[in-house]
Parts: structure tokens; sequence; C-alpha cells
């Protein structure tokens, strides 16, 4: 990224689309979130008597239709389901529902951990049921990842540039960043960005064999923390040259000012213990904004509730800004919807949009007891008015993805 070029316009988002554990749609989900709901419930999605935890943030109550107001076509998986809802969702956030796209460049930039998992999980449960026969090969060549920003395209006319990014749990904000580029650089007039994963037996194996799925809810930053609840959802957010959004009149709900990504080359699942990557991530974001550490307000976490990565995080976020690491609000929105994968630092990037425009902090919830390696104000389960200026949204994946994403309340 090239920080003050003069080729460069600014960016700002002008809608907010998500499909979440705790409420579908801008209303429902910012009123869940500043309420401290929590999206925990029995796994429904598979049988987990085999498993020692039972419990997940599943969305229950999605249907396509009622979302997008038609059925989705054959052969469409929940992923491109999740992510095609979160864009119109979005769309209708920013006023664009009714624009005519053969005058509008539209792009897509879709971040996915999983992808279509759940159809090659039904593939290869139909093995086992019924045998190699049952399988219809053929179908599963129609679902590579590449199909979900490509469905999202599709559906709504985008001639833009079209790209998946498969960076684990940090993907959301990569795609983010991607498209604030592209709107920079005037390779599209709106960029639809963001995040979409399906609630996965693989990935909720993984995890669980990894130790790292808590019983029953996720304490981000507790002393007694044990992990994560594995969530589904989706979030995309609207992005368009401030240029533009103001000759529309669009309604703008925060300003992009930058963002950073880094890799920790450490290890495949555990971050750097000295929080080295995410480190240089959160500071070379700041510095691409163009401003101080100080004037940062908030800072959105990758808050797993996971012992090692709450820890280094905070280590993190205190290498960067020092003594003012203590005049931060910090939350995680993973305490109420769980870790939805691809999605999470999208969803993540949503509720960091709306704390900015409203002014209101989102709970970290489910905090008892301190912890002295996270020693931060993690803003303990209830939410917080505050006047904000600048938010930070983390996001830190396996194979040490990091990446940070800057927000700044727009003010004309």
């Amino acid at each position: 990224m090239i920080a003050g070029d003069d080729r460069a316009c600014r960016v700002v988002v002008t809608g907010v689309g998500m499909i979440t554990p705790i409420g579908i749609g801008r209303e429902r989900f910012w009123s869940a979130a500043q309420s401290g709901a929590s999206g925990v419930t029995e796994i429904a999605r598979f049988d987990t008597s085999r498993y020692k935890v039972h419990r997940g943030c599943e969305v229950h109550d999605f249907d396509f239709e009622r979302v997008v107001g038609a059925p989705p076509p054959a052969g469409m998986g929940r992923a491109s389901q999740l992510a095609v809802a979160a864009t119109h969702l979005a769309f209708a956030d920013a006023g664009l529902d009714g624009a005519r796209r053969e005058e509008v460049t539209i792009g897509v930039s879709v971040g996915t951990t999983c992808g279509e998992i759940q159809i090659l999980e039904q593939a290869d449960q139909a093995r086992v049921s019924d045998g190699e026969d049952a399988i219809p090969w053929q179908s599963l060549c129609h679902h590579p990842a590449a199909m979900i920003p490509a469905h999202v395209g599709h559906w709504f006319g985008a001639a833009g540039p079209n790209v998946i990014i498969p960076t684990a749990c940090a993907a959301g904000n990569y795609s983010i960043g991607w498209a604030f580029d592209a709107i920079r650089f005037g390779r599209a007039d709106v960029m639809v960005a963001g995040g979409t994963d399906p609630f996965s037996r693989v990935a909720f194996t993984g995890f669980a064999r990894l130790g790292s799925v808590a019983a029953d809810r996720c304490q981000p930053f507790d002393r007694s923390r044990r992990g994560i609840l594995v969530g589904e959802g989706a979030g995309i957010i609207v992005l368009e040259s401030l240029e533009r959004a103001l000759g529309r009149g669009a309604p703008i709900l925060a300003e992009m000012l930058g963002y950073a990504i880094s890799a920790d080359g450490h290890h495949m699942t555990a971050p750097d213990p000295q929080g080295d990557g995410i480190s240089r991530a959160i500071g070379l974001a700041v510095e691409s904004a163009g401003i101080a550490p100080a004037e940062v307000d908030y800072i959105n976490a990758h808050g797993t509730g996971t012992p090692v990565n709450d820890k280094v995080e905070t280590l993190a976020i205190k290498r960067v800004f020092g003594q003012h690491a203590y005049d931060l609000c910090v939350s995680s929105t993973k305490s109420m919807i769980g870790h939805t994968m691809g999605a999470a630092s999208a969803i993540e990037a949503i509720t960091s949009v709306l704390a900015l425009h409203d002014g209101v902090v989102p709970p970290t919830t489910n905090y008892e007891t301190p912890d002295p390696d996270c020693d931060l104000d993690y803003v303990p389960n209830a939410a917080r008015r505050r006047a904000l200026t600048v938010a930070l949204n983390n996001a830190i994946a396996f194979g040490g993805n990091n990446s940070c994403l800057v927000l700044r309340r727009f003010e004309g």
C-alpha cells in the first residue's frame, strides 16, 4: 500500500450487511451486540455425541429467500448464500439496491477459511453411508471457493474485479484491504468486500483436536479462558470513494484510512510469542493511515479466547501503543458470536464501523476474572458510550497471517 500517494482518493464505508448468530441485518445485529447477546446453542448441524464439546454459534434463522426476496439457484452452497444475502443487505443499507448496474463498475472481494465445505462434507457422508457410487463427483468441481465471489458478482451484475482470498481467519480483513486499494486507485467505482463461512464439521473437529474449543462459552482475555466456540456467518461492507459517495448523497458510516498485513514465519498455528508479527501489522497499519498511535480510541481485537492468542495480542498492542494502550477500549465480538472463521474479521470490521458511527463500544462478554497477562480495558460485560474517532480491527490467522484495518469516524 502506498500511503500519501496523490493519485489515491479517500475511501468511505457506505453500507454494511451481516448474517450472524445474534442477528441478521444491521439493526438486529447491532442491537444484540450492544446488549451483549449470546449466539451459543447446542450444535444442530451434525451429531456431536462423539465429541467432548457440543455447543457452537450457528445461524438458525437464516432463510435466503426471506432475506433476498428470491430462492437461491440450484447448487448454490451455504457459503455463497450467506455472502449473497449479506451483500443484498449491504447494498440496501448503502442505498444501492436500485442502482443501474451497467452504469457502475462493481467489484467483489470475499475472504473465506473453508469455502463451500458443507458440500464436501455431505459428499463424504454419502461415501460413508452409501458407498463411492453415491457421490456425485462431477458436481464437486462446481464448488471451489472462487465460486463464492462469482455468485455474488453474478447475482448483482458486478463486472469489476472479482477475487477470493483464503487467508484463513484473517481473510475478511485481507479482502477489505484489497477492496480499499481497488477504490483508492480507480479499479472499481464500488467494492463489496468481506468474508463468509458456514458451520463446518471439519473446522469444529480440527479445533477440537487441538484442544482449542471451550465447553460452553468464549471468554476472551479472562484468566479462565479455555478456547473458541466455532461459529458461522457472513459480513459485507460497501466501499466507495468519498467523491462518489457525496455525489450520490450516500449515507457515510465511516472512513477507511489504511491497513497492513504481515506474516509471523513462526508456526503453523501459534503466533510468535513476543507478538512480533501482530505488532508489525498494527504499527504499519497506523503508519499507513497517517495518524499518530495516540489518536486511536478503540481496538476490535481478534480476541479468540484461547490462552496464547489473547496473551500475545495484548502484548502486541502494548508494544505498539506503550502507555496509551491503557487508555484504549479493547473488546472481542467473538465473545458473543463465536469464531466465524473467514467471516470473523469482516463482521468485526462492521462492528468497528458501527461503534465509530454511534459512539458505542460493544462489550467483551463472559469476562469474570482478570488475567495479569491481559491487563488492558476490555470493556467487560456491558457496552460503553464513548466518543470515538479512530478504531482498529485486528485479525490473526493460522500460518502467521496478521492484519489490521484503520477506520475513522466520518466528519466531512
